[in-house]
């Protein structure tokens, strides 16, 4: 009997004490995990929908660049704003491919890329008022010839 009521006492107090060493483990871990992701992660990369920009050259279409771009952003600065930021950096993409002087395919040369997405960070982060956009990225930069586009 005293077997019996010793199990009966030993059976709860281990369940108990079981419980009682995970969930203080689980929350150890929790919070060390959580600042570890805070100094990671938090940003989203979102892709904007392709820029495609005429080039006119001596008053007629010469042909079309196409840009894909993608972002990166804080994932809590994006939810709470109230117009996504998507707008701005493809407006200010197409502004500044239409307008460049630079963007000549009669003499090809290599185009700079690296000033390209700093100036979409800094106008897109200025329209927005807040520094929302950390990185902007080129997926693809191509461009087409007005006889492919229309023979397509």
């Amino acid at each position: 009997m005293i077997k019996l009521m010793a199990l009966g006492l030993w059976m709860p107090l281990a369940t108990l004490a079981s419980g009682y060493a995970t969930v203080h483990f689980l929350n150890e871990a929790s919070l060390s995990g959580a600042t570890a992701e805070a100094n990671i992660g938090g940003l989203d990369y979102e892709t904007v929908r392709p820029v495609n920009v005429p080039i006119l050259a001596d008053g007629a279409l010469q042909g079309y660049v196409v840009a894909k771009l993608v972002f990166t952003a804080d994932a809590d600065a994006l939810r709470s704003l109230a117009v996504p930021p998507h707008p701005f950096v493809v407006d200010e993409a197409f502004r500044r491919l239409y307008a460049d002087e630079q963007l000549d395919f009669k003499n090809l040369e290599r185009y700079d890329l690296d000033a390209l997405v700093a100036y979409l960070k800094t106008a897109a982060n200025e329209r927005i008022g807040k520094e929302i956009v950390h990185e902007v990225l080129v997926e693809e930069f191509n461009y087409f010839d007005k006889d492919d586009v229309i023979s397509h």
